[in-house]
């Protein structure tokens, strides 16, 4: 994923696609952040990595556009969406509700979940086979529904 990212700023620098362009120069940014350790230990960063970075520039963005958009700044907001859409080219297709749904029903069956008490062990299991698959989130009110 990485070579793909680094294929397409270069791509992007001989279109002269600036908006493209600069978002990922800030996703190897943060790779690069990732790598070096920034924040924390340096670690080998991954194609799992990769996809947790890109959710997490996704999610920032999502939160700066409400911001935005409060404050009236719509030319703000709309550059974010942008960089959303571009960088969500390079994330796996995430689940509809009814794919999150079978899997977290599957996923109780299989463990044989019977209550809340067991919602951790579900949600370790979910992040750990449908990683950049599905919003966790969205998937938390699921499982705490199936376990009610």
């Amino acid at each position: 994923m990485r070579a793909r990212i680094t294929q397409d700023v270069k791509d992007a620098m001989k279109s002269g696609d600036k908006p493209r362009l600069t978002t990922l120069r800030l996703t190897t940014a943060a790779i690069k952040d990732r790598e070096l350790g920034v924040g924390g230990a340096p670690t080998e960063v991954g194609d799992a990595e990769v996809v947790a970075i890109l959710q997490k520039m996704v999610k920032q963005r999502r939160e700066s556009i409400a911001t935005y958009e409060k404050a009236g700044r719509t030319d703000l907001a709309d550059q974010e969406k942008s960089e959303i859409a571009i960088l969500e080219g390079y994330l796996p297709k995430q689940m509809d509700e009814a794919g999150v749904k079978a899997a977290v029903s599957a996923l109780i069956a299989e463990l044989g979940a019977a209550g809340p008490k067991d919602m951790g062990r579900v949600m370790g299991a979910l992040k750990e086979r449908y990683a950049g698959q599905m919003d966790f989130s969205k998937a938390s009110g699921v499982v705490k529904e199936l376990l009610k």
